[in-house]
């Protein structure tokens, strides 16, 4: 995508770049490259099993705990 902004006659430059700077915000181009830059990667299959699998590990030694936790 190529933004395009010509200077018109008698423009000052401080003007030129307010109007480049406008049509790049306009476009949403800035937005687009921000969430390019910081993506990040799906987590794999095997990350997602073990992750799975770690809570309900976690899940029963929690259940198992308070089983044991002494009554108040």
């Amino acid at each position: 995508m190529v933004l395009e902004v010509k200077r018109k006659e008698k423009e000052s430059p401080q003007n030129l770049v307010y109007r480049f700077t406008k049509v790049v915000r306009q476009s949403g181009m800035l937005l687009e490259l921000r969430g390019k830059q910081f993506h990040k990667r799906s987590k794999s299959v095997l990350s997602k099993k073990r992750s799975a699998l770690r809570g309900v590990r976690l899940k029963f030694e929690k259940k198992h705990q308070e089983k044991l936790a002494k009554p108040k």
